[in-house]
């Protein structure tokens, strides 16, 4: 029996402080919270001071009872979760469910998993520091609100099954914006002007590349100026300044900017950073990665003074001191930084990998000498020609300072200075010849789409969210169909290029794609109409301000500032009376209906809709004698800009391309996209079938097609019907299929060997296996991927608990 319990959020971290700890210690793991607010109904008592009404989950309530055994065994009980609002509230929360009350309990905390900073913190304790848990709670109960008064709105006015979140529908409104941005944006052309001059010095031949400094408006103009440098051929140096430039490194990394930075240089989505930062903290690699602070400790900065002297030089050193901008950082002792400096690399997956040796470069960069660059800026003048000139600008790298080591936003090494940036020996007055000048036409880009990194970027400017919000806004918004990654192919677009070589000018036209986005954040249909019915129906909850201005108000109660409920009464009082405004409003038409105009064969009205199952056309209303006709919006339609013509279009399909076999052959759209169905089979129509303009003959290939892919995965079939077995050839190898599950054929088994008794005797010791995790056999082996379907899922669940 242990005298000590520590008790922190997860397993991982429970591994690795035992290592620092003693024989008299004990470390349990909470899994995260062990309360939540109730499940059924609000889960707060609007009239006893909108008191929040926990419960234990199920799925915890066995260890809890553990958590409460192992505490009453101990002397003292240290609660050591996260040192953030969440981190107090798992840890008050423990206290109250543990019945902690009487007990010898303390509470610790640490922003990094090292051996000094969890004896340190056990040398130093604290009490709960109920403010925190106050701000959390607020936060909790207020999402709580919104999210249950607004929901059944929705659910009445949109479409079943919907719901809202006051931060998560903010995230949303940004997104919807940007899209109708980028849809009212009329692109504008010009015409960008390029040299390139010559010059001789000392029997050496140089070239000089420079742009007008002005772009012009029409193809006419771009014509007149290259005449006029066709007839001029008299060019000359008419300025050369040169500065010093410094550029200095980027602030060691916040949740946000480690967030953005990961997505720019690795690729990573914000949620899987965040997963991958928390394996790295919890096996003690860097410090908590929860934070809005800059900010970095004495010991970290010492550690990178000595590493950077030794490994670089003491002129590549230069101590910084960061300082946070953002008022109540609140999760804020130091940065995002290696726990150990002199580790300039882990071990670990790949992927920790890579964002630990991001984190250290950063940090290391941080503390590094400023990169010393010169800059020349050469302007050239062109005869009798008072309103252009050609600019030429080169750098040439002095010193490289931090950026030997990183560089936001680029390549992680720093680029020499390549031939384009390097302008040859130039002097005043100096005249130059024009060996060719090209005008091509470029056009003004439009807005561009979200990414998740940059969503997070601007969740912060507009001081919406907090550190430990973004990961989970972005995953719920996704989550719920509001917004999806999009992969947008482009358009083909043309473009002129007149050039001037030779004393001849020629004119050509080239094509290029524009308008392509690859994993950008857009809005759903669904997303849409949600969006518009929230911010007429209840503009203060989707105001910026109004967001902004409660998360101040959190960090007020954080810091003792202010009374958390008073914070809800205000809110609920004023909030509540628009709910029901709302609810019991009458509309005449359907919410985020668009009427298209009128069927040509029927005279009927033809809209588009938000229907049960998605986005949809619809010909006919519900006061017609006849029932509509309802018609689903193919993915790549959306209902904001879909055309009468390709609405009716819709109601085309399903449609009959002809006989095989003596059975029809239709194409349709459904669910999954376009498909034939001929003998109650299902073919998809693969990209660049069009289900309009399919031929008999090509839908006859594509049945042949898949008869042929089917013959080759099946290896054999026993019985009919519902009793109908399988042997197939998966991704992964052989596998036998029943009753719409999957089971895994035992290693050095030959599939083909394979009789019926003995495919029952697989599937039968299969299901006896996952019948045994479903009664919760505890196991230390990971469960067999026996089955794919269902089975395989429950039996994962539970012998993960």
């Amino acid at each position: 029996m242990q005298k000590n319990l520590v008790i922190v959020e997860s397993p991982a971290k429970a591994k690795t402080i035992e290592k620092f700890l003693g024989k008299d210690f004990k470390v349990m793991s909470s899994y995260g919270h062990i309360r939540d607010l109730k499940k059924k109904d609000l889960g707060v008592d609007l009239a006893h001071n909108y008191k929040p009404l926990y419960e234990i989950p199920a799925d915890k309530k066995k260890l809890v009872s553990e958590l409460k055994s192992a505490a009453k065994d101990a002397d003292i009980v240290w609660l050591a979760s996260d040192e953030d609002r969440e981190g107090e509230a798992i840890s008050w929360h423990l206290y109250e469910a543990l019945d902690l009350k009487n007990k010898d309990s303390k509470r610790i905390a640490f922003h990094e998993i090292t051996k000094n900073a969890i004896l340190n913190a056990i040398e130093n304790p604290r009490e709960i520091n109920k403010d925190l848990v106050d701000a959390q709670q607020a936060r909790r109960v207020l999402d709580r609100i919104v999210g249950f008064e607004v929901s059944p709105v929705l659910w009445k006015k949109v479409k079943p099954a919907l719901s809202a979140g006051r931060v998560q529908s903010v995230a949303v409104r940004l997104i919807v914006e940007r899209e109708r941005e980028i849809q009212d944006f009329k692109t504008e052309a010009a015409y960008r002007i390029q040299a390139i001059f010559t010059k001789e010095e000392n029997g050496t031949k140089y070239e000089l590349k420079a742009e007008l400094n002005k772009r012009l408006k029409t193809k006419a103009e771009a014509l007149s100026l290259l005449e006029h440098l066709k007839e001029t051929n008299s060019y000359q140096i008419d300025d050369i300044v040169t500065k010093p430039v410094k550029k200095s490194p980027a602030a060691p990394f916040t949740t946000s900017t480690l967030q953005q930075e990961a997505a720019r240089k690795l690729g990573f989505s914000v949620s899987q950073t965040m997963s991958v930062a928390q394996r790295l903290y919890e096996s003690g690699k860097i410090t908590y990665m929860r934070t809005d602070s800059v900010n970095l400790s004495s010991l970290a900065i010492n550690t990178s003074k000595s590493e950077i002297e030794s490994v670089y030089g003491k002129e590549y050193s230069k101590v910084r001191q960061f300082s946070t901008k953002s008022k109540g950082a609140q999760e804020a002792h130091e940065a995002i930084r290696p726990t150990y400096m002199t580790d300039s690399k882990v071990s670990g997956s790949a992927q920790e990998q890579k964002l630990y040796d991001l984190i250290w470069k950063r940090t290391i960069a941080s503390q590094m000498s400023d990169a010393e660059l010169e800059r020349t800026t050469v302007t050239i003048d062109i005869a009798n020609e008072d309103d252009f000139k050609f600019v030429s600008t080169g750098e040439v790298l002095k010193f490289d300072g931090f950026l030997r080591v990183y560089l936001e936003d680029t390549d992680d090494e720093p680029a020499d200075a390549d031939e384009e940036s390097l302008l040859p020996p130039l002097h005043l007055k100096e005249k130059l010849e024009l060996k060719e000048s090209t005008a091509t036409e470029r056009f003004t880009q439009r807005p561009p789409r979200y990414t998740e990194a940059s969503l997070v970027r601007k969740l912060e400017e507009l001081g919406i969210g907090r550190p430990s919000t973004y990961a989970p806004t972005i995953s719920t918004i996704q989550n719920r169909e509001y917004v999806e990654k999009s992969n947008i192919e482009g358009v083909s677009r043309e473009y002129n290029i007149l050039q001037l070589k030779k004393g001849k000018i020629s004119d050509s036209t080239k094509t290029e794609v524009t308008g392509a986005d690859k994993n950008k954040l857009k809005p759903t249909d669904i997303g849409i109409v949600v969006n518009d019915f929230l911010t007429e129906s209840f503009p203060s909850i989707l105001d910026y301000n109004f967001t902004a201005t409660v998360e101040k108000q959190f960090d007020n109660i954080a810091e003792g500032q202010e009374e958390w409920t008073h914070l809800i009464d205000t809110f609920y009082k004023s909030f509540h009376p628009v709910v029901d405004e709302v609810m019991n409003s009458h509309t005449d038409h359907k919410i985020g209906e668009r009427i298209l105009g009128t069927d040509p064969k029927t005279g009927k009205q033809i809209s588009v809709k938000i229907g049960r199952f998605g986005p949809m056309a619809q010909i006919g209303t519900q006061d017609d004698e006849e029932k509509p006709t309802f018609a689903s919006l193919q993915k790549n339609q959306s209902l904001t800009t879909i055309t009468l013509k390709e609405a009716l279009k819709l109601f085309e399909l399903p449609r009959v391309v002809g006989e095989y076999e003596g059975k029809e052959m239709q194409v349709a759209v459904g669910r999954f996209g376009p498909y034939i169905r001929h003998n109650s089979k299902f073919i998809s129509l693969p990209k660049g079938y069009d289900p309009y303009s399919i031929t008999e003959e090509e839908a006859i290939d594509l049945i042949e097609e898949k008869r042929k892919k089917d013959s080759e995965k099946t290896i054999q079939i026993f019985g009919e019907g519902d009793n109908e077995i399988q042997i197939l050839n998966g991704r992964y190898g052989p596998y036998i299929t029943f009753q719409k599950n999957n089971y895994k054929i035992p290693k050095g088994t030959e599939a083909k060997s394979l009789t019926e008794e003995q495919c029952l005797e697989i599937i039968k010791n299969t299901d006896n296996t996952t019948t045994k995790a479903k009664r919760g056999t505890k196991t230390d082996k990971k469960p067999a991927k026996a089955t794919t379907g269902k089975k395989t899922q429950t039996a994962k669940k539970q012998t993960s608990k």
